[in-house]
């Protein structure tokens, strides 16, 4: 038995449902940890099939598949170079399972299942995978090891389980999606969790988008004092070789890379691109279509898909009405030109005349309304869609979550395309951000330094300009206000009186419940797009369509 074990973190981004794909990302890495000399390599969670599989784990041939191979990489373990622990699901009698094998000498040498299965947010893994029974270490090159999986280490009792039967060290794959809260809680949940079990660990987390989730990677190792002694980059792949020395139970990191994560404005910036350039290649589009409006939500979804992408995958549109100012045509400009990207020209005027003829008949005893505005929206759809359909380009929509949740934007319009960068972030949010992109380049961004956002997009009142002299506080409270009560009734679930309670006027407030009500049809129907807070519509909060409820001030509760 050794007193010293090298162990690499193998910071992956697998791709779901790309089994052998990710079989040869998980040899690549073995290969490159056996050049560097170690003993083992660890991976994220559910690395051979992809994580969160989903329903694809229902599939009886994806899971044999997944088995096949797991059995194949197991074998090759057997050359004499380094063991791998990695995930996948696995099948024993009736029961399947959120499996972590580790392969050594070219057998099994433990499996763990997955014991606790998250079931809440984003997470539904008691309807696909079965729990795990209460987990044994196993040996490992003359150590007794635990391999608890992602949420084993997020509740209480597994990993203190592994502790008393013996376990002196820890190696855990996850699937732990990213928001902007996500690095203060994973210290806290797992910190506590360890301090209180006193055993290192080796916590290796998947990289990538994966439809509207976002993993960040930043693996790290903690001693078992739960102090830091190893963080990997986030937001993109890493490795890294870490050394352990054992004497007596006590195990100490002796050297490994502690790199600096990228936080708050970068963070966000950078799951965005992430998750925009996953969503992107792995899908096999050859770019992104954004109808660029001269506002400010189309220019800073252009500015991250240009810096995701690169400005020769971005083509921008302006599709201008009679109601386009020439400030707006002149930011548009202005903000295509400083991102480098393709901007062409289309007017709607004549099919908007087209349409108004076509529907004269019908409409003639009407007065125009937000019909006929809500026409240039969809017509602007149409054409999009109609490059889209040419050229293979995806269009991203651009609607942001303030104007989602009260149903301001334009359903099969402006709610037209594919995915949506800024699905999950509010109106206030959005210009913060563009602020901040003006004045930094983020890590990894193939855009260009500087204002890459003119001043005058982020300065000028926001308006759609589908009548004269449109602004968004017509019809709207100010963002400020507007903002601050949907993040009461959205990410807090607080009663109106609550909010009415903090100087809020009452009727505004149960305006704005009203509006997030009912346009849940519509979100229903919305793209995709990426979690950066901790409700994204549609995977967190779930609301029925049809719902007659409403806040009630001193509600009548009948006595049982």
């Amino acid at each position: 038995m050794s007193d010293s074990l090298k162990i690499a973190s193998a910071q992956t981004n697998s791709v779901v449902g790309d089994i052998a794909g990710n079989a040869a990302r998980i040899r690549a890495a073995r290969k490159r940890a056996a050049e560097a000399g170690a003993d083992i390599v660890v991976f994220p969670e559910m690395t051979l099939l992809g994580y969160p599989p989903e329903d694809l784990v229902q599939k009886p041939s994806a899971v044999a598949e997944c088995e096949a191979y797991a059995k194949l990489l197991v074998s090759e373990t057997g050359d004499g170079g380094p063991a791998t622990l990695f995930g996948t699901p696995w099948r024993r009698g009736d029961k399947l399972h959120n499996a972590a094998i580790l392969a050594d000498a070219g057998d099994i040498a433990g499996m763990h299942f997955k014991v606790r299965l998250p079931n809440y947010g984003i997470f539904d893994e008691e309807r696909v995978f079965d729990e795990g029974p209460s987990p044994e270490p196993f040996e490992f090159r003359g150590h007794l090891v635990g391999a608890p999986i992602c949420e084993d280490l997020w509740v209480e009792g597994v990993a203190r389980t592994l502790k008393e039967r013996g376990a002196t060290l820890l190696f855990s794959p996850n699937g732990s999606p990213w928001r902007r809260t996500i690095t203060l809680e994973r210290k806290e949940a797992i910190c506590d969790r360890l301090e209180a079990a006193g055993l290192p660990i080796i916590y290796v987390n998947q990289i990538g988008g994966q439809d509207e989730l976002v993993f960040d990677g930043g693996s790290f190792s903690l001693n078992g004092e739960g102090e830091f002694v190893q963080i990997l980059n986030n937001f993109e792949e890493d490795f890294d070789l870490a050394t352990w020395t054992r004497k007596g139970e006590a195990w100490t990191c002796e050297s490994a890379r502690v790199a600096t994560p990228s936080e708050g404005e970068e963070a966000e910036w950078r799951a965005m691109m992430l998750g925009l350039s996953d969503y992107i290649d792995k899908n096999g589009f050859p770019g992104v279509l954004i109808g660029l409006s001269g506002g400010i939500d189309s220019a800073i979804s252009a500015a991250v898909a240009v810096d995701a992408l690169g400005p020769d995958r971005v083509h921008c549109v302006m599709m201008p009405s009679k109601f386009t100012s020439q400030a707006s045509l002149d930011d548009a400009a202005e903000a295509a030109q400083a991102m480098g990207c393709r901007l062409d020209t289309i007017p709607i005027n004549p099919a908007v005349e087209t349409v108004d003829h076509m529907l004269d008949p019908f409409f003639a005893d009407h007065s125009r309304d937000t019909t006929e505005e809500n026409i240039q929206s969809r017509l602007r759809g149409l054409l999009l869609m109609a490059l889209s359909n040419k050229f293979g380009k995806m269009v991203l929509t651009t609607g942001n979550k303030s104007e989602v949740a009260v149903g301001y934007a334009t359903l099969y319009g402006d709610m037209c395309g594919g995915f949506n960068v800024l699905k999950d972030l509010y109106k206030t949010e959005v210009f913060k951000l563009a602020r901040w992109r003006n004045t930094a380049l983020p890590r990894g961004a193939k855009g260009n330094e500087g204002e890459v956002i003119p001043e005058a997009i982020i300065d000028k009142p926001p308006t759609a300009e589908l009548r004269p002299d449109q602004k968004d506080e017509d019809s709207l409270p100010p963002y400020e206000v507007l903002d601050d009560i949907l993040y009461s009734l959205v990410e807090r679930e607080e009663d109106v009186d609550d909010i009415v309670a903090r100087g809020y006027d009452a009727e505004t407030v149960r305006k704005v419940e009203h509006l997030l009500y009912i346009a849940e049809y519509k979100r229903r129907q919305a793209a995709p797009g990426i979690k950066i807070g901790t409700k994204i519509f549609g995977r967190d909060r779930r609301y029925p369509i049809t719902n007659k409820y409403r806040d009630k001030p001193d509600p009548e509760i009948p006595e049982v």
